[in-house]
């Protein structure tokens, strides 16, 4: 899962830095607050973005299930945040996870396609409405009550990707929840 704000360079140009700082320092708190909630782990902040993995270093089944609740999570919660505008893109998939780096400085990532499908997704979706997007494939790998809250649409080919990426982006919290009763409703 990355996550990166919207229009950063204009805002360090336009306020002074201690409001950039407290914007910033307001958002990685929000951040992190949700995606430890979601039991993920923020491998880096990188400058005005921040990238989560779910399933490394410790293996995890439901890894996709967990990020996609984790996105759909943090765009409420930054929501809050006034002045802050953000993409977040969601991927899955077979990644190398470990130290990267020379003998004097080493620094545990992620490296694979996943991670650049990812933020790929993210850039695209700092121009959507939704600000959530995430690929099909992950979608796929979740569990079926977190699929509910997610709908797919059109293949876009993505920067330095061969094959197309399928869209998909969360309901709206309301439609959301009517799902949710529906569900409940209906088990009931």
């Amino acid at each position: 899962l990355f996550v990166d704000m919207v229009g950063s360079t204009a805002t360090a140009a336009e306020r002074p830095p201690t409001e950039v700082v407290s914007l910033l320092n307001e958002f990685f708190r929000v951040v992190v607050d949700v995606i430890d909630r979601h039991h993920g782990l923020i491998n880096k902040f990188m400058g005005d973005a921040a990238l989560a993995i779910f399933g490394a270093p410790l293996d995890r089944p439901d890894a996709p299930t967990a990020a996609l609740a984790a996105a759909r999570e943090l765009r409420e919660a930054l929501r809050e945040v006034v002045g802050l505008d953000i993409g977040i893109g969601v991927s899955a998939g077979l990644a190398v996870a470990g130290n990267i780096g020379g003998a004097n400085r080493f620094e545990y990532t992620v490296i694979g396609d996943p991670v650049n499908e990812a933020s790929r997704l993210t850039e695209l979706a700092k121009d959507r409405p939704e600000r959530v997007l995430t690929s099909s494939s992950a979608l796929f790998f979740a569990d079926e009550n977190e699929q509910r809250h997610w709908q797919t649409g059109e293949e876009v080919q993505l920067r330095g990707r061969r094959r197309k990426t399928r869209l998909a982006w969360p309901l709206e919290s309301a439609d959301t929840a009517a799902a949710d009763e529906s569900a409940a409703s209906s088990l009931g």
